[in-house]
C-alpha cells in the first residue's frame, strides 16, 4: 500500500526531523528544510510531529495511489489536483486506489509537504528515517491504509514576522568585515541554492587577509566566501567549514530558510542574545499551541 512515483519533481524527499544526534560523525542533520510546516501537517492528519512526510521543492511530484489514504499538503503554496480534482493546500482530502495525486508548481514559498495518515514507511539509519536521495519514477512510496474526515487550516500568521529578514548573532569574524554593509545590503537568493545552503548575491563584501582555519559550523551559520559573498548553511550543511563567519540566524527564523526561493530578496538584522531566546520561546509556544488544536 502506498504510491506509486511516476513523476518524480524538482526535488522531492522523505524527511523527518533529521539525524540532530550524528554531527560528532560528521553526518548532516538533514530532515526537512522547514520543521514548523512538517509539523503543522503531520498534525492534520493527526500524525506525531516528526512522522516521515514528502517533502516538495518548487515543483512536486505525481504519484499513483495503490490503496486508499489521507493526505494533506501544508507549507508553500503548491497547486494540486486528484484527477482534474483541484485541491487547496492546507485541506485534508483522500485519494483512492487507482487514483493519480499530481503537484504542480508553488506560488508562494518554496517548500511543502506531502503528509499522509500514518506517515510513510522506510528504514531508520542512525535515528532517522530522511532519505538520502530523492525519490525516483517507478519507487513505491510505502505507507497504511487510512480514512480521515476533511480539515482545513490556512496559512498560519507565524510570529517568525517578515519571511525576508533573518535575524542573526554576530559571528566569531564579524570585527573583519564592514557590518554596516553587510547589514543595510538588499541580498538576491541565486539559482544554485540548495539545502546545503542558501547562496546569496549582493555587493561584496571586501576579503579579510590571511586564511580561516577549519571550525565547526551548523545550520544557520552564514559564510562569506572568497568573492565576497554570503552563504546560509541549511538543515544538509557540512559540519566543518573553512569560509569566515560573520553571523548566524536565529532559531526563530531557521525555518524561513527553507521557503525562501531563487531571486527572492533577503536582508540580515543584529539582534541581542536574550531578545533571540525569547523570540525561539515564543515560536515554539506558537507551534506547540497549534500543534495541539489541529491533532484532534
Amino acid at each position: 500500500m502506498g504510491f506509486t512515483v511516476h513523476v518524480p519533481g524538482t526535488y522531492s524527499l522523505l524527511v523527518d526531523f533529521g539525524r540532530s544526534h550524528s554531527r560528532s560523525l560528521g553526518v548532516p542533520i538533514g530532515g526537512a528544510a522547514d520543521r514548523a510546516s512538517l509539523a503543522l501537517g503531520n498534525a492534520m492528519i493527526g500524525n506525531p510531529p516528526d512522522a516521515l512526510a514528502l517533502e516538495l521543492t518548487l515543483a512536486g511530484p505525481t504519484l499513483e495511489a495503490t490503496a486508499d489514504h489521507g493526505c494533506v499538503v501544508y507549507g508553500a503554496g503548491f497547486r494540486l489536483w486528484v484527477h482534474d480534482a483541484l485541491q487547496p493546500v492546507g485541506k485534508t482530502f483522500m485519494v483512492r486506489a487507482g487514483d493519480f495525486l499530481t503537484i504542480s508548481t508553488s506560488s508562494r514559498g518554496l517548500r511543502g509537504y506531502l503528509c499522509v495518515a500514518g506517515g510513510f514507511q522506510s528504514k531508520e539509519v542512525l535515528g532517522s528515517r530522511s532519505a538520502f536521495e530523492t525519490i525516483q519514477p517507478g519507487q513505491v512510496l510505502e505507507c497504511p491504509e487510512s480514512r480521515i474526515q476533511p480539515r482545513f487550516a490556512g496559512a498560519l500568521l507565524d510570529p517568525a514576522g517578515d519571511p525576508h529578514t533573518l535575524r542573526t548573532l554576530p559571528g566569531t569574524h564579524l570585527a573583519s568585515f564592514p557590518a554596516d554593509q553587510f547589514f543595510g545590503e538588499d541580498y538576491v537568493v541565486r539559482a544554485n541554492s540548495n539545502r546545503m545552503g542558501l547562496r546569496l548575491e549582493g555587493k561584496p563584501l571586501p576579503r579579510p587577509e590571511g586564511e580561516q582555519l577549519s571550525a565547526p559550523v551548523a545550520p544557520g551559520t552564514v559564510q562569506i566566501t572568497h568573492d565576497g559573498q554570503p552563504i546560509v548553511l541549511g538543515v544538509d550543511a557540512q559540519t566543518i567549514g573553512g569560509y569566515a563567519r560573520i553571523a548566524h540566524v536565529i532559531t526563530a527564523d531557521l525555518d524561513k530558510l527553507g521557503q525562501l526561493a531563487p531571486g527572492e530578496h533577503v536582508r540580515f538584522q543584529q539582534i541581542e542574545m536574550q531578545n533571540a531566546l525569547v523570540l525561539n520561546r515564543q515560536r515554539q509556544a506558537w507551534l506547540h499551541d497549534w500543534v495541539v488544536r489541529l491533532h484532534r
